[in-house]
């Protein structure tokens, strides 16, 4: 495996093989040909009648429906991939520099088009809906039917919980101004927030992702505290505008899902995640069940800091003893040896993405915080979003989201309908790949003192999956239910948020310093068409584990199986898509031992 000394810092990442720039011809051509196709596209609408009030698709024969759904599809995977490129690259540069308002009006002008598009997708859904009962018939007829035959039979199922054309047409239009505002103007405020704070002797303007990952990863605590006590005085001081997009955005969720019949928020988030209620509950109980064990990690992490509970800074605080800190080569260095030794097409990719520029992992002012993968249809390629501090936490963050590539690449052949994956199944190849680096490092400790920085680097993660998303859980569901009857105030989201945190984290953190906030900053609570952002993220977590603990049992010869589960993500449900491995995810005992597993690490922990 090369080495990669050369890497001096963490990169910023290359898209000029998409588009050479924001104001290209190539760029602005793309943008062209983006409307001609959905002009194309409404006319052969118009011209077919095809939406959701035409009654006349009985007296069209199986062989002219499946020439209708052939162009269709054939269409619609062509606009969702340029579309999809198009906003890809717009992000590359929105995500990583708020500041550039080129970029934010191109974003822009891209939500013009894509406002024209839902409303041309919402015509063929409210039809494929109209003729579902037919497609059986049509099979034979059309290739694309035959191929796309889960896509069309989910759209036909979902179709049901539609307005009409017209309000389905106004509503993608105000979601433009309405919610979509909203999250954008969060976006802005919490990447442009910058605060001043003494470090090390000398006062510094961190923006605030710099600032959260001083708060999480200071050796020191009085540093952690400072930390974050100015990221709350910061928070505060930007609250009522949170509040406001908060309140907007989930007013807006809750005012379409009423008019479509939606029985709640989650209905809506179960079908989006694939994944029925039964199994949601079967998994949080499971959690739930868990909370006692890791709320021994957590009076057991506040002993070795000479505490009787944690305070929020030290959720996130190193413990134990390593003395590794990675420079951006170290880490991929690492990645690359450990991801060959299970799978070496999983090394050539991560191989690539590293050679070539896919990853922005330096840390600056302007840059939204977090981490993420996205896809580049056109090129078929990924680029990846993190913020690295040299931590063995950003390298597991880095090894996570280049899963998610990973993912990417090994349904790159397929459509972009087919490429469709719920959230409960996109986390597999990123929890896999995590899980890949833990592994390594467990092994590879020298001490028991850098085993325990090791296993406290992972619990963190662990816990903050099972019981912080749990949290997250029960803030969302809380805030819907109320914002029904009103408007909620920035107070009341604290309140909410911090009930969340006692009835999931408990005695195992001090009631005094939790952290009243995490609404304001965390950029899912602000997307509309993603509500209950938070428990398909255990579901990947708990998956994760039990898919590995599959590989432990069957060595090598799992590994086609998996490339070919990361392939079909988008074409099952994950009940069928789980079966594949003999896993049953509607008992309890899959979660169960899952969690085990995390709980034989949280006891290891404890003894060493």
């Amino acid at each position: 495996m090369p080495n990669h000394t050369t890497i001096k810092t963490a990169p910023r990442w290359d898209v000029s093989n998409v588009y050479p720039a924001l104001d290209s011809a190539e760029f602005q051509a793309d943008f062209e040909r983006l409307d001609r196709s959905l002009e194309e596209l409404i006319h052969y609408l118009n011209e077919n009648h095809i939406q959701k009030s035409e009654n006349s698709q009985e007296k069209r024969t199986p062989r002219e429906l499946g020439q209708l759904l052939d162009h269709l599809i054939q269409e619609v995977n062509n606009i969702m991939e340029l579309s999809g490129t198009i906003r890809a690259y717009i992000s590359a540069f929105v995500s990583t520099d708020s500041y550039n308002a080129e970029a934010r009006k191109a974003l822009s002008l891209w939500e013009q088009r894509y406002v024209s598009f839902q409303q041309a997708f919402a015509r063929i859904q409210g039809w494929v809906g109209a003729i579902g009962d037919r497609i059986p018939e049509v099979l034979p007829y059309s290739k694309e039917t035959r191929r796309h035959e889960f896509a069309l039979r989910e759209i036909a199922e979902q179709s049901q919980y539609m307005m009409s054309q017209a309000e389905e047409e106004l509503a993608a239009e105000l979601g433009v101004s309405g919610a979509g505002a909203w999250a954008k103007l969060q976006g802005t405020i919490t990447s442009q927030l910058s605060i001043e704070i003494e470090v090390d002797g000398k006062t510094k303007k961190l923006p605030a992702p710099a600032l959260i990952n001083l708060r999480r990863n200071h050796p020191d605590e009085a540093t952690r505290r400072r930390a974050f006590e100015a990221e709350i005085a910061a928070w505060d001081s930007v609250k009522e505008p949170l509040a406001a997009c908060l309140n907007g955005v989930k007013g807006y969720v809750i005012t379409l899902n009423k008019r479509r019949g939606r029985k709640d928020a989650l209905h809506s988030a179960l079908d989006n995640a694939r994944m029925d209620r039964e199994t949601l509950e079967t998994m949080l109980a499971a959690m739930q069940a868990s909370f006692p064990t890791f709320q021994q990690y957590f009076k057991a992490k506040a002993k070795r800091l000479g505490k009787k509970a944690l305070a929020w800074w030290d959720l996130f605080a190193p413990v134990g003893k390593t003395d590794t800190r990675y420079t951006f080569a170290q880490a991929t260095d690492l990645i690359l040896t450990q991801f060959g030794a299970f799978s070496p097409d999983l090394a050539a990719f991560a191989e690539r993405a590293f050679e070539s520029n896919w990853i922005d992992a330096q840390v600056r002012d302007g840059k939204r915080g977090g981490a993420f993968c996205m896809s580049l249809p056109k090129v078929r390629e990924s680029r990846i979003l993190c913020n690295f501090d040299g931590s063995l936490d950003s390298v597991f963050t880095l090894a996570h989201e280049l899963g998610h590539g990973y993912h990417n690449e090994c349904k790159k052949h397929k459509t972009m309908l087919q490429q469709s994956t719920p959230m409960t199944l996109a986390e597999t190849a990123s929890i896999m790949c995590e899980t890949i680096i833990f592994e390594a490092a467990i092994r590879q400790a020298s001490t028991p003192e850098e085993e325990l920085a090791i296993l406290e680097t992972s619990l963190i993660g662990d816990s903050q999956v099972i019981v912080d998303i749990y949290s997250r859980f029960l803030f969302e569901k809380e805030v819907f239910e109320r914002r029904e009857e009103a408007e909620l105030s920035a107070q009341d989201f604290c309140e909410i948020m911090e009930q969340a945190q006692e009835a999931t984290y408990g005695p195992g953190l001090d009631e005094r310093y939790r952290h009243k906030y995490m609404w304001a900053w965390k950029p899912h609570y602000y997307r509309p068409g993603l509500s209950f952002y938070n428990f398909p993220y255990a579901f990947g977590l708990l998956f994760g584990i039990g898919l590995y603990s599959v590989y432990q049992e069957r060595g090598d010869v799992f590994l086609p199986a998996y490339r070919e589960l990361l392939a079909s993500t988008g074409e099952g449900t994950v009940t069928e898509l789980a079966a594949r491995f003999d896993i049953d995810i509607r008992k309890p005992a899959f979660w169960e031992n899952s969690l085990q597993v995390i709980g034989q690490r949280i006891e290891r922990y404890i003894n060493l």
